[in-house]
Order: C-alpha cells, then sequence, then structure tokens
C-alpha cells in the first residue's frame, strides 16, 4: 500500500515535467539538436554570404546561433516568471526572417542594420505580447499559408546560386562539376530519406551534407586548410560586428515578420501541449512568446538573429513518445556547448557550396512545401481566399523573378518590397482585412467555385454512417477514433458477397 501511494506521489502533475535519468535525457535531446542542427547553421550561412562577410566571420556567426539558440531552449523549457512555456520546444534561428535579413543587408546597412532591425522589431514583440490576442486574427492560415510557402520559394535563388559556386566572378561558377556535386548530394539525401531506417530519414539532410563534403574532400573541391585556424573555444564576443544601425524601412519589415514568427510559435506551443497531453491556457502561450521575443532581442548583442520554436521538433516529440521538457532543456545545453566551441562553425563553413545547395533545394523547398500543406486546409468556397491567396503569391513573387522591379523607387520602398516574404505578407494581411475581416461590400457566392456544380450525395451512400462519424485530415473517423476503410463499389460488393461484410439499408434491417 505504501509503496502504491509513493509512486502516485511520485509521478508528476504534468507530462512534461517528467525527468529522465541523465544519460537518457542528454542522448534524447542530442536527437533533438541533430533533428534541426541543419536548420539553425543555414541562416547565418545564407545572411553572411549575403553580407559579403568571411568565412571566419560565418563561422563566428554559426557559433553566435547555436549559443544563443540554445540558451533560449533552456528558457523555453524551464522557464522563469512570466517568460518559457514550460513545454518541449527547441529555439532557433527562425527562417521566417532570413528573406529580409538578406534584403537589409545587401541594402547597404550591412551586418549591424541586419541586427538593428531584429533588436527593435523583436523589442516591439515582447511589449505587444499581451496585446497580441487581438491581433491574431489577422493571421489565419490563408495568410500564414501564403508567407510560408513565400518563404521557401523567396530562398530557391539561394540555393541555385550556391549550387553553381556562390561566386559569380570565380571560373568555375555554374561549371558541370559544381551541378553535379550539388546532384549527387541531393540523390544522398533522396536515398538517405527512404531507407527503413526513421532516424537515418530524418537526418537525411545532415547526413547528406556530411558524406557530400567528403567526397568533395575527396575529389579536391573543398579546402579545410583554414579550419584548424582560431580559438577552439571561445565565448562569443557582443557586438562583434559593431554597434547595431536602425534601418527604419528593414525595421518596418521585421515588425512584420516578428508577427509571423509569433503567430507560428503560437501554433506550435498548442501542438505539442495536444501531443504532451498538457493542458495549455492563454497564460502559457503568453509565456512562451515573452521567451521567444526575449530571446529575439537579447540575440543582436551575441550576434544572432529573430528565434522561434522548430516545429520538425514538436514532430519529433510526437514520434518519439518523449514529452519530458527537461530532455529538451539537455539539448539547449548541448547547443550552447556547440555555440562556445568556434571550431565547429568552422568546419560548417569550409563545406562547399554546390553541397550546401544540393541540400539548400530539400531544406528550402521543404518550407513551400509546408507552407501550401497549410493553404490546403484552408476553405476557399463562398469566400476569395483564392484570389488573396493567388495575388499576394503574385505580388511577392515579382521580386525574385525580377529582382530590378523596384530599383527606380525610393530606398525605404526597395528595402520592404525587395523581399518576397515581406511583399506576400503585407499584400495577403490586407486583402485578409479587405475581404476577410471587413465584410460589408463581400458578394454572396463571390467564390471561382461558386459556378461549379452543387454537390450531392446518393442516399445508400450514407447507409455505412454511423452516429459520431466525422472526416479528418481527408480520412472518414469513428466515434472512438478509428479509421473507417473507404473503398471501390466492386471491392464493397465483392465484401458483402463474400460476408465479410453487412450491408445495413436506411430502415436499419440487415441484408447480406
Amino acid at each position: 500500500m505504501s509503496s502504491a501511494r509513493t509512486t502516485r506521489a511520485s509521478a508528476p502533475a504534468r507530462p512534461e515535467d517528467e525527468r529522465l535519468p541523465v544519460g537518457k535525457s542528454f542522448g534524447y535531446g542530442l536527437q533533438h539538436v541533430l533533428t534541426m542542427y541543419g536548420g539553425i547553421i543555414a541562416p547565418p550561412i545564407i545572411i553572411g554570404n549575403a553580407a559579403g562577410v568571411t568565412p571566419d566571420q560565418i563561422a563566428l556567426l554559426i557559433a553566435s546561433c547555436l549559443f544563443v539558440g540554445g540558451l533560449a531552449t533552456i528558457l523555453q523549457t524551464v522557464g522563469i516568471p512570466f517568460f518559457g512555456s514550460q513545454l518541449p520546444l527547441v529555439q532557433g534561428t527562425s527562417f521566417a526572417s532570413v528573406a529580409t535579413l538578406t534584403a537589409i543587408v545587401t541594402g547597404g546597412g550591412g551586418l549591424p542594420a541586419a541586427f538593428g532591425a531584429v533588436l527593435i522589431a523583436s523589442l516591439i514583440g515582447l511589449l505587444i505580447t499581451p496585446f497580441f490576442s487581438m491581433v491574431v486574427h489577422l493571421f489565419p492560415p490563408v495568410v500564414n499559408g501564403v508567407v510560408i510557402t513565400a518563404i521557401g520559394l523567396s530562398l530557391l535563388p539561394v540555393a541555385g546560386n550556391w549550387i553553381m559556386g556562390n561566386n559569380a566572378k570565380a571560373p568555375d561558377y555554374g561549371s558541370v562539376a559544381n551541378l553535379g556535386m550539388a546532384g549527387l548530394t541531393l540523390l544522398i539525401i533522396m536515398l538517405l530519406s527512404k531507407v527503413g531506417s526513421a532516424a537515418i530519414s530524418r537526418l537525411s539532410i545532415l547526413l547528406g551534407l556530411i558524406i557530400g563534403t567528403v567526397i568533395a574532400a575527396v575529389t579536391g573541391m573543398a579546402d579545410f586548410s583554414k579550419v584548424g585556424t582560431g580559438a577552439v573555444v571561445a565565448f562569443p564576443q557582443p557586438f562583434a560586428f559593431g554597434l547595431p544601425t536602425v534601418p527604419v524601412a528593414g525595421t518596418i519589415s521585421m515588425v512584420i515578420v516578428v508577427l509571423v514568427i509569433m503567430t507560428e510559435t503560437t501554433a506550435d506551443i498548442l501542438a505539442v501541449g495536444e501531443i504532451a497531453g498538457s493542458r495549455v491556457d492563454a497564460r502559457r502561450v503568453g509565456n512562451g512568446l515573452r521567451a521567444d521575443m526575449l530571446a529575439s532581442t537579447v540575440a543582436p548583442v551575441f550576434n544572432g538573429f529573430t528565434q522561434s520554436a522548430f516545429a520538425q521538433n514538436v514532430g519529433l516529440v510526437a514520434i518519439t513518445g518523449v514529452k519530458s521538457r527537461f530532455v529538451v532543456t539537455a539539448g539547449g545545453v548541448i547547443l550552447v556547448v556547440l555555440g562556445l566551441v568556434p571550431v565547429v562553425g568552422r568546419i560548417v563553413a569550409a563545406i562547399p557550396y554546390p553541397v550546401l545547395g544540393g541540400a539548400g533545394v530539400v531544406l528550402f523547398g521543404t518550407v513551400a512545401a509546408s507552407g501550401i500543406r497549410t493553404l490546403a486546409k484552408v476553405e476557399y468556397r463562398n469566400n476569395l481566399n483564392l484570389v488573396i491567396v493567388a495575388v499576394s503569391l503574385g505580388f511577392g513573387m515579382l521580386p525574385i523573378v525580377r529582382p530590378t522591379i523596384y530599383d527606380k523607387f525610393p530606398d525605404w520602398f526597395a528595402t520592404i518590397f525587395d523581399s518576397g516574404i515581406s511583399s506576400a505578407a503585407i499584400m495577403a494581411i490586407l486583402l485578409n482585412i479587405l475581404f476577410n475581416v471587413i465584410t460589408a461590400g463581400n458578394t454572396p457566392d463571390a467564390s471561382v467555385f461558386a459556378a461549379g456544380p452543387v454537390r450531392m450525395v446518393r442516399d445508400d451512400e450514407l447507409e455505412a454512417l454511423e452516429e459520431g462519424d466525422y472526416f479528418q485530415g481527408g480520412k472518414l473517423m469513428d466515434k472512438d477514433g478509428n479509421v473507417v476503410e473507404v473503398v471501390t463499389p466492386a471491392v464493397f460488393d465483392e465484401a458483402v458477397k463474400t460476408g465479410a461484410i453487412q450491408r445495413v439499408p436506411r430502415n436499419g434491417n440487415t441484408a447480406h
């Protein structure tokens, strides 16, 4: 009796509060780090290259982002009063800000302007967190889907430049060797994704980068001669690129991006809470968002960028069933340690650009596909959501397909709209307000689907349905959450003939 009483007393009140042995915690934590590692090192590489900094400085950016991401993860999972959701959420540099930051650094302000825009925009995000629920309705799936899709599509030209060699003045730029190495890396990633091991499949991008780099080194396409130069262990130097400056137009763009990041983090908090089976209320969401914004505000001090929750790690929690937030805390500690070892950043910075380009196709394409998946959940009937998506994506792609389209406009305008993500986000927000928030004047049945044929269902097709059946994710489910198989008429009739199932007509009498 006392033993059972002790067991019940020691059980955590919340699933995420479970404490595993230290060894297991760091083992599962390392898995979280490996799952998101490719995503956390890509933004500093992209932004650093756009800013034209040296490989050593890119290594510093990578180390800084690992360090800040680790601190942000620890804050989010452990939590302090008013900061941290205390859920198993991994934090890292947000992809949502990459396109906008690239436009800022190439607009003449360099990295100090990027850091300044991040600092001010994140501080604004921190201040408006208590009121965010008042504007979150301006970011429904039709807006978020457009923004996420635009992020992926806007970054694909970066992958194309990497594939060709990154340096347009180099003699081998666009060579068959560069394109071949990128293609080989892409092929390796695809094959690793197909193997029977779920762990290898999840790490396919990271493993593809490693294998591609080894092949490049053997063929003389990689140079690791500078990896050994510099400190092996070092604390990230604050303001290593100079004090931040504040570009007005760039900061406005970053505020929009920060609102998108807050919306995504809210979704991740709700999702991981549901996966963990833990109650998530408005206060907990607010604490999570404040941790997000505080980390993003501090990040520029240590040469980092905006922070957000990583959705792929939310999926990892669901796959492994390990819900302990302290496991993710261990992952945060690993990230901090990696950030204190700049030699890791120098190794990553030495990866050949064609290898990065091959992986970039998958990485950036996955971002775009995630946006498309979000857009697939949008209701397009009896509204103008299709027009919102079409115009917003088209407007966002203009500076991508015609980079000089805004060259004759004022600098402040070009800084905002040269970014495909900013262009798409602004248009999607405005059109959503015009058509979905301000409903006065909307024409009934304005959707392009309105002219389509009326949907009908035969009454005999409803015979198999029972009370409580529902559709979810394209599947027919019964009231207990079990999948009800949907088959062709021929298969159904054959099953009836063999007695595998019974036909139940609407009058309730069973007929075989």
